[in-house]
Formats: structure tokens, C-alpha cells, sequence
């Protein structure tokens, strides 16, 4: 019987079927067998059948390599190492779980559940007929947090959790972990799925990880979570491939398709398509079950193949899940269950106060070294004075020492039965130990209608600032971050050496600092002096955001400087903005807001500031025109100026009555007849006692101006209720999904991402079905290649310019 030959090998020889043929088979009869092994744990063949299949197939792909594909068994060796792990933006964040400790806990988490289903369903509704909910219930594996992307059921992305919204890239290593399969078995899959799992070790495989390690002189891990952790983020794949890691899928993020109804059914239909799940995953109907699960898997604990420090708790219905929907950072339809860290006895030998970049006084506990879950512990946090007062902590106490999730040591409780005679009461310093200026608490200013009440903090600070070592210290490094300027070789022991010999007393004169300067300190030569110079040196230009960022305001970290950035778009306006007016900028708040304020206040930050920007020691970047993001309404003001006795109604009562005019507000107060004739809701008239705080309040010409200044940089930036709104979905790209890859020659990324912004689209990190268009650069890379095995639309560096120019007049103003 004849050949048909389908295709040409490398060499220009006809490849028949047969051949193509025999690969294919064993391709998917290796891909079984692991299926089989690595997720049922029900081996078919002995190892040996199967390394000979295995070296069949490779055999047949050397000699043919035009047949190899990307879901070949042979593929999941490791490949060349990495030079770094590129961003990957989480679609669907990858939030934490909530916590609870007890039964109570728990059983107040369910209360919770089916008292936000009863008030969002209904009582009767056909969705809800039963008091019991119904959950999924499995270990909490210790390990790390992993996402996998599936497309047309090939594995094209694995990425590590990161801060949950943002992670990175580690596909060459997800590929090489023999339990996660490269393509999806069976059929009926979505588009588009993104499964997430956890990576870990199991105990035995540890052991004899560390027992190699040892053996060869190694570094050995302290627990089976750390190692799964470092594995799954090497550089280097092929080492990655030698490490003994597993995977256990446990949910779903963005999905492009059609998937069961409840979280039961998608793990099951999960497993079908040979994704690992864990075997002991169950339904669960109330909490009573949930309680039962919960201490059947406690007993079985210490004999699990791997770690787990809990178990989790989902509500089985997706379409429930979606009522109960978020809090924060964390799901309502969801917790962990934690079982009880481990704990072991040591003693306090004493407590030192670290000083932190803000000033802040951190009591750190110093103990008897101890082994506690896997690792020697011989310092815990404290956290502040309060938490020693209430554990009633002396020095020379025996204390119980837990690891916090596992990770953070800290002292829960102390054996006061073996308190020694000499035991020494804790002091908080009367001065900072680190520069001798004076310690302050901290005050807590609460405000109401009736005025304001101030209050103790828990937090003591050293009033030294700048000319404390300690708060420079950590300034500084801060400053030079690489999320920060980014001053490469400005590492914590570099900058130590540059403030004990006096060579910066600020962030201003880091840009003052020459190769006679740095060559001598510890650690340097001729070209680690040079690069540091010129790291710095290329640091003067920044960004408005990193800017912010870098310059440490205590409560503003990254997001919240890019959101100051991207409203008030200069460095000017972001000084001068009164803590009234910040606080009603997006997801600022009161709180940040004085901070920011006092930060721009304080006489130190003024004078190395005005170094840094009035000089030109550094060079702010992508400044640009207010983007409107809101108006103010007057009774707003007038509830921020915390007049006593006005609250929102009056104060929205007041504004009616004004036409909304301050200047008038201002004047009808110098009338107290005609205040008294302001009426609320219902025809009710302001209290006399409302009426006389307005007046008293206007009387005083500091608050006449205050109100003035604020109602004037409102109307700077766009926000008095009086400037023109601006409709979010008026903009030429609202609700567009846009991702940059390659180099601009133009324009910095920066740059092109806020002009994107400023036209009303969301700018990605990684391209996904959602995304509307991608700006290809120079040396464009896997995003490209994303887009196009997407079909996402695709434009050069010359087409983006166009369209900006086509756009620039439209919804801007």
C-alpha cells in the first residue's frame, strides 16, 4: 500500500503519514500515562514502558523536527536561562482569602452568607429555599500561588500571583512541572481559561531535597512553602525541571466560554481535562458539615503527603458567588480556615526599638533562639507599646512563640507561672535611639458634627526627621528603589556608608556626589564608582508618578502616586493641594490626604524639595493639564470645613439656600436672622445652635479665607461644582483595553500610556481577549505574538501617532 506524504522534513524529504501518524499516537498515549500518574495516581505502565515510549518519541522528533509542537511530553524541558521576569497584569486580581481561627469565626462567616443571600435574593426565591448553603470544601495547601492561561486548550501563560494585581511571567517554568498538563485533554473547554493552583512540594520530596542539598554542600531550604516558592522562580528552567514540584488547581480567573454552575462541578470538569485537583476536595451542605470536614482533615493532618495550614471554604454556587461578590482585597463568598500555627517556648532576653523611614518606633523582641515550624527564631515583632502592655510583657519572661501564617514570628502569650525574680519592666526610650531627639506619640484627631476629639495613637516617633541616621537612612533607600528613581548599586549598606561618613544628609545631595566621593567606600572600585555615578545621573529624569512615589509620604504608595499624578498632572499642584481638596480626589481619603499635606508642610521636606525641583536637580517628566475626575459640590465644602453642629444635612440646606454660591453662604452668615429662616428636609428649620456656629464659625476671618482658598483651587483643578463635567464614557477610548510592547522612538512608554489614559482607555501589561488594540514598537516581544495568536488588532509606532493626532481634539477639553 502506497503513502500519501502530507509534508517535507527539514532536510526536503517527504514525511509520510505513518510517521506523523506514530507521533501523534505517542504523544497522546505519554500524555495519558502522565495524566493518569501524575493526576489520578493510578500508574498504567512501569516507568520503564514508559521511558521507552519517551525516547521513541524523541527519537522521531529529531529525526523529523518540523513535527514538533508545543504539547509534546518532550517540550517540558527547561529552557535557556532568564535574564528576569517580565510583568504580568492579572486580569481577574488574584485576591487574598479572609481568615478565621474558630468555630465561632467560622459560624459567623456562614451567618453572614445567608444573611446577605436572604437580603439580596429574597426570601422564596427559587435560588435560595433552604437555611443550609452549600460549600466546597479542601486543604489550604502550603505553597505559592500560581496561574495558568489556557488558549484553544494550549498552555500559553503561567504566572506567579505578585501583589495579586500584578505578577510575573514564570511560563518556562510552569511548563516544566509534570502534573500540569501542556494541553487540555477531552473537548468542550473554553476559549479562553485561566485556572489558578498551588505550587508546592510534598514532605518526602523535601526531604530528600534538602538531603541532596546537604550532601552536595547546597543551601537547604527551611520549609517545603520556601522551596516550592524559590523553585517555581529560578531563572533557570532546567533547574526548575530537576526541582520535585506539583501542582493542585483550586480555582478559575478570566474564562472565555461556557463552565458548569457551581465550584463542585468546574473542579470536576477541571480534572476531566487532566488538570490536577485535590483528592480531598468535597461538598459540604451547612456549617455543621463544614465543622466535621474541617476537624476530620485536622486529624488527618500531620499524616497529609504535603503541608497545609488550613482548610478553604467556598460557597458552591457561582451564581451566589457573584451576589455575595468582594470586600476589599478579599471574596465574601470565601475563607480559610486556619488551623493553629505552631508554637514553642523560648525567653526574652530583651527588646530593642528599630526606627523606621517615617520615624516610627518599632519594638522588636530579642529571644532564646528556638525552632519553630521549620525555622530558628530569634527576634519577633512587637508591633508597639499597646501590645506590650497587653501581654503584660517583661524582659526575662518566658514567652509562646507562634510563626503568624506561618512567616512572621510573634509572641501570642506570656508563661507567667515562670516569670524570673529579675524580671525587668520594658521602657519605652525617652529619645530616639538612634539620633537623641525626642519621642512623640502619635495624636488621633476624630471629627464629628460636634466638633473634633483627639486621641492617643499607638505609633511614637522620633521627632528628628532628616537629621535622624535612621529615618535618612531608610528614606534614601526607599528613594533609590527600583520602583522609585531606580538608582542601580544604591543599596541599603551603601547608603548606610554614605550617611555615617556625612557625604548626604538628604536626597538632594545624592546628585552632588562625585567618583572621589564613592570610590573609597567599602565595596567599590574604579567602574562599581563610576556606574553608581552614572545611575544617579540618569535617575534626574523621572517620572511625575515615580516622582511622588520615591519622595516616601507616609500612606501614598505606588498606585496612590500615580493617581495623584495622573489628576492633578504636576508636581506643583500636588504640592500645593490643600488636604480638603485631595481628600476628595479617587481613593485618597481623609487620612491620606493630611499626610500628603503635612508631608509638603514640614520646613526639612520644603528645603531639600526646593533643591531638588526649584534647582533642577531633577527633571519631572509627562506633566500635564488637570484631568478633570469630579465635581465638588458646596455643601461638600461645607461639610469639610467641620463647622460644629452642621453635618450633611444642614449642609446641603445651606448651599440650597445660598444658590450655591459660597461668597453668598459667607455673607448670609453675617446675618443671623436670616439663617435662622433656613429650612431642611421636611420644612424643618436649622437648630439655633446650628445657625450660631455658622455665624461664629464665618466671623473669624482665617475661616473666611480658608473656605476662599479652597473654592479657588477647586475651580484650578476643575472640581468646583460650577466647572464643566466631563462624561468618563465621553472620551474617545472609553472602555478600550489598550497594551504597549516594544520601544517607542517618539515617546517613553510613560508618556504614551498617559496619553492613552487621558483618552479614556485602560492601559494592560499582558494581552488577553479583552484587549482592543496593542502599539507595536521596536523590538516588540511575546506580546506581539499574543496579539496576533489573539487576532487583537495590531498598529506601529507611526499609526499610534496618527491616531493621536486625530484624537487630540476630541473629549479632551
Amino acid at each position: 500500500m502506497s503513502e500519501c506524504v502530507t509534508l517535507n522534513d527539514a532536510r526536503g524529504w517527504p514525511v509520510s503519514e505513518a510517521v506523523a501518524d506514530q507521533v501523534r499516537r505517542l504523544r497522546e498515549q505519554l500524555s495519558d500515562w502522565s495524566y493518569r500518574y501524575y493526576v489520578l495516581d493510578e500508574p498504567a505502565v512501569p516507568d520503564a514502558e514508559y521511558d521507552r515510549a519517551f525516547r521513541a518519541l524523541q527519537n522521531l522528533e529529531q529525526q523529523h523536527p518540523e513535527l514538533i509542537s508545543a504539547d509534546s511530553p518532550t517540550q517540558r524541558v527547561g529552557d535557556r536561562p532568564l535574564d528576569g521576569f517580565p510583568e504580568v497584569a492579572h486580569e481577574v486580581p488574584m485576591l487574598s482569602l479572609g481568615n478565621v481561627f474558630n468555630d465561632e469565626e467560622f459560624l459567623g462567616f456562614d451567618r453572614r452568607v445567608r444573611e446577605l443571600l436572604k437580603n439580596d435574593l429574597g426570601p422564596g426565591d427559587d435560588l435560595f429555599d433552604s437555611a443550609d448553603v452549600v460549600y466546597t470544601c479542601e486543604p489550604k495547601l502550603d505553597g505559592a500561588a500560581v496561574s495558568i492561561l489556557y488558549v484553544n486548550g494550549m498552555l500559553v501563560r503561567g504566572a506567579a500571583r505578585g501583589d495579586g494585581y500584578v505578577g510575573e511571567d514564570i511560563t518556562s517554568n510552569v511548563r516544566t512541572i509534570r502534573n500540569v498538563p501542556l494541553s487540555l485533554r477531552g473537548k468542550g473547554w473554553p476559549k479562553v481559561l485561566e485556572v489558578r493552583g498551588e505550587v508546592f512540594i510534598a514532605k518526602a520530596d523535601f526531604d530528600a531535597l534538602n538531603a541532596t542539598a546537604r550532601e552536595k554542600g547546597d543551601k537547604v531550604y527551611a520549609n517545603p512553602r520556601n522551596a516550592a516558592s524559590g523553585s517555581i522562580r529560578l531563572l533557570d528552567p532546567k533547574i526548575t525541571q530537576t526541582r520535585p514540584i506539583t501542582m493542585c488547581i483550586y480555582g478559575f480567573g478570566m474564562v472565555d466560554g461556557d463552565l458548569p454552575d457551581s465550584q463542585s462541578k468546574c473542579m470536576a470538569m477541571f480534572k476531566s481535562w487532566g488538570l490536577p485537583v485535590s483528592d480531598e476536595l468535597k461538598v459540604a451542605r451547612g456549617a455543621s458539615e463544614c465543622l466535621s470536614y474541617f476537624e476530620d482533615i485536622g486529624k488527618r493532618r500531620l499524616s497529609l503527603p504535603y503541608d497545609i495550614d488550613g482548610v478553604v471554604f467556598k460557597v458552591d454556587s457561582l451564581s451566589w458567588q457573584k451576589t455575595l461578590g468582594f470586600r476589599a482585597r478579599e471574596p465574601r463568598w470565601a475563607v480559610a480556615f486556619k488551623y493553629p500555627a505552631q508554637e514553642e517556648q523560648t525567653e526574652l532576653l530583651g527588646v530593642d526599638f528599630q526606627v523606621g523611614r517615617t520615624g516610627v518606633l518599632t519594638p522588636v523582641a530579642r529571644l532564646k533562639p528556638v525552632h519553630v515550624a521549620g525555622v530558628t527564631v530569634s527576634k519577633a515583632t512587637l508591633h508597639n507599646m499597646d501590645e506590650i502592655q497587653r501581654l503584660g510583657l517583661m524582659v526575662g519572661d518566658t514567652v509562646v512563640v507562634r510563626r503568624a501564617g506561618d512567616v512572621i514570628p510573634q509572641i501570642t502569650m506570656v508563661v507567667e507561672g515562670r516569670r524570673p525574680e529579675t524580671a525587668r519592666v520594658i521602657e519605652l526610650p525617652r529619645s530616639c535611639p538612634i539620633c537623641g531627639s525626642g519621642v512623640e506619640r502619635d495624636e488621633l484627631v476624630k471629627r464629628s458634627k460636634g466638633g473634633e476629639k483627639t486621641s492617643e495613637g499607638t505609633a511614637y516617633r522620633c521627632v528628628g526627621h532628616l537629621a535622624c541616621r535612621a529615618q535618612l537612612t531608610q528614606g534614601l533607600i526607599h528613594y533609590a528603589g527600583r520602583k522609585a528613581m531606580d538608582i542601580e548599586g544604591l543599596g541599603e549598606k551603601v547608603v548606610a556608608q554614605l550617611v555615617e561618613r556625612t557625604l548626604v544628609s538628604s536626597a538632594a545631595d545624592l546628585y552632588t556626589l562625585e567618583y572621589k566621593d564613592v570610590v573609597d567606600l567599602d565595596g567599590f572600585a574604579e567602574l562599581s564608582a563610576n556606574n553608581l555615578i552614572q545611575s544617579i545621573e540618569a535617575s534626574r529624569e523621572v517620572s511625575l508618578a515615580r516622582f511622588v512615589y520615591a519622595l516616601g509620604i507616609p500612606h501614598v504608595g505606588e498606585e496612590t502616586a500615580k493617581r495623584l499624578a495622573g489628576v492633578l498632572g504636576s508636581f506643583d499642584r500636588i504640592r500645593r493641594a490643600l488636604p480638603e481638596v485631595l481628600m476628595w480626589l479617587p481613593d485618597i481619603g481623609a487620612e491620606v490626604a493630611s499626610s500628603i499635606s503635612n508631608f509638603f508642610s514640614d520646613d526639612h521636606n520644603v528645603a531639600v524639595l526646593d533643591r531638588l525641583v526649584n534647582k533642577r536637580l531633577v527633571r519631572i517628566r509627562d506633566e500635564h493639564e488637570v484631568s478633570p475626575c469630579g465635581r465638588v459640590s458646596l455643601s461638600l465644602l461645607v461639610e469639610a470645613m467641620k463647622i460644629p453642629d452642621i453635618g450633611k444635612v444642614w449642609a446641603e440646606a445651606l448651599a440650597g439656600f445660598s444658590g450655591n454660591s459660597l461668597s453668598d453662604l459667607i455673607s448670609l452668615s453675617q446675618d443671623r436672622s436670616k439663617v435662622i429662616s433656613v429650612a431642611g428636609a421636611k420644612g424643618k428649620v436649622i437648630p439655633d445652635k446650628a445657625a450660631e456656629s455658622l455665624c461664629l464659625f464665618f466671623s473669624e476671618q482665617a475661616n473666611v479665607d480658608r473656605a476662599l482658598a479652597i473654592e479657588e483651587q477647586l475651580l484650578e483643578f476643575s472640581m468646583h461644582w460650577q466647572s464643566k463635567e466631563v462624561a468618563p464614557d465621553s472620551l474617545p477610548l472609553s472602555g478600550q483595553v489598550w497594551v504597549l510592547t516594544g520601544t517607542l522612538a517618539s515617546m517613553g512608554r510613560d508618556i504614551a500610556r498617559q496619553k492613552l489614559e487621558e483618552l479614556g482607555a485602560k492601559v494592560a501589561g499582558t494581552v488577553s481577549v479583552k484587549t482592543t488594540r496593542v502599539v507595536a514598537g521596536e523590538k516588540a516581544g511575546s506580546k506581539l505574538n499574543s496579539a496576533i495568536g489573539l487576532g487583537v488588532d495590531v498598529i506601529n509606532e507611526d499609526e499610534f501617532l496618527k491616531l493621536l493626532s486625530d484624537l487630540s481634539g476630541e473629549g479632551m477639553n
